[in-house]
């Protein structure tokens, strides 16, 4: 694993995940509009120094910079999700992160004309990561526009020979998720059981109040893993601060892991100040939210037999993009290392939640 850290506002943050004969390349940058295209540059110079191809990008900032975005990219060929947060004018780009794959062949998946993500092999496994997945008729309701992306996740996949059960992963990004949220657990519940993920594994997941670049009411980006032999497990992985998320009718996993040949990755559902029994807890306090949440991704980690230094990216929410500098605060007084994440002014699942954080860790084995 390598790392290459030194101050995060003008610099890559990349982190090296090895498994079964491959390499994946997490990268975190901080952007703005001005040094926007200077950061794909720089950061698609140093994946071809190590023979990557970008595979997925996330970036997080306003409406009016997608297609400046888009155009920066189109000649690198990438696919790209930008996101903005409810709650914010969308005037200010605030990070982004790469995944790029070396040592295999990337295969492309198409909706339509528009590049969605790619896939590829190993030895003992198939991988698939897939963004900006969105309904194609947005005069839909919310609720339609939600079983359409599920629908369309599924047809994606099978581009790629692999069914929906085979998600290990999902990051759903709702427009004005505050007003719809419960109704939006309704349709994926439901779409759950019609597939059978509930009695084969629950994937991970991130749902986050945020904006997208069209105004889809729902945008997601997906994981996928389909293993060919035992060499590769999949597994769910409870916290130990807090209660399944079914409990309380959502329905994801706190974490996923993935072991193969080389390395586990385990990957942490979006996580914030919820206490054993599903209430929310801290209430009109930041600080004392990002306490806690920082406290049950702690346990999640050292379940596994992991800890912070194992950390490949992370994406942390805030309700109030003022209050950002918490989070660093935080991590200072605690001692922890310099962590590779991007920043998103977003709402949260519940009106009382000021937090949220996301995050993966690699281990070798």
């Amino acid at each position: 694993m390598e790392e290459s850290i030194v101050n995060p506002t003008n610099s890559l943050q990349i982190v090296e995940f090895p498994h079964d004969g491959v390499k994946a390349y997490f990268t975190t940058a901080q952007a703005t509009e001005s040094t926007m295209h200077a950061v794909f540059d720089r950061v698609s110079a140093e994946m071809a120094a190590r023979g990557a191809k970008i595979a997925f990008q996330y970036l997080f900032g306003g409406r009016q910079f997608y297609p400046q975005a888009v155009s920066a990219i189109k000649q690198l060929d990438w696919p790209l999700t930008l996101l903005h947060g409810d709650a914010c004018s969308g005037s200010t780009i605030t990070g982004t992160q790469f995944i790029a794959i070396s040592g295999t062949e990337l295969h492309p998946v198409m909706d339509g004309d528009r590049k969605v993500g790619n896939w590829y092999d190993t030895a003992d496994a198939r991988y698939c990561l897939l963004g900006d997945i969105r309904a194609d008729d947005l005069t839909l309701g919310r609720e339609q526009q939600a079983r359409a992306v599920f629908e369309k996740m599924e047809a994606l996949l099978k581009q790629a020979d692999m069914e929906f059960t085979d998600i290990a992963r999902t990051w759903i990004y709702l427009n004005n998720l505050l007003e719809w949220y419960d109704e939006f657990n309704v349709v994926r519940t439901q779409f759950f059981k019609e597939r059978g993920t509930f009695e084969k594994m629950v994937p991970a997941s991130t749902g986050i109040g945020a904006g997208s670049a069209a105004g889809e009411e729902m945008v997601c980006a997906l994981w996928a893993v389909k293993p060919k032999n035992d060499q590769v497990k999949i597994f769910t992985v409870p916290s130990p601060l807090q209660c399944p998320a079914v409990d309380y009718k959502s329905s994801f996993a706190r974490a996923v892991e993935v072991d193969q040949p080389g390395s586990r990755l385990l990957t942490i559902s979006g996580t914030a100040s919820i206490e054993p029994g599903g209430k929310t807890v801290h209430l009109d306090d930041t600080e004392k939210q990002i306490k806690l949440t920082m406290e049950v991704v702690h346990a999640i980690l050292k379940s596994r037999d992991m800890d912070w230094a194992d950390t490949c990216r992370a994406i942390a929410y805030f309700k109030d993009a003022e209050e950002a500098h918490l989070l660093e605060k935080y991590c200072l007084e605690n001692n922890l290392p310099e962590l590779p994440v991007a920043i998103s002014h977003a709402d949260v699942c519940r009106h009382d939640l000021l937090f949220e954080i996301e995050l993966d860790a690699v281990k070798a084995n």
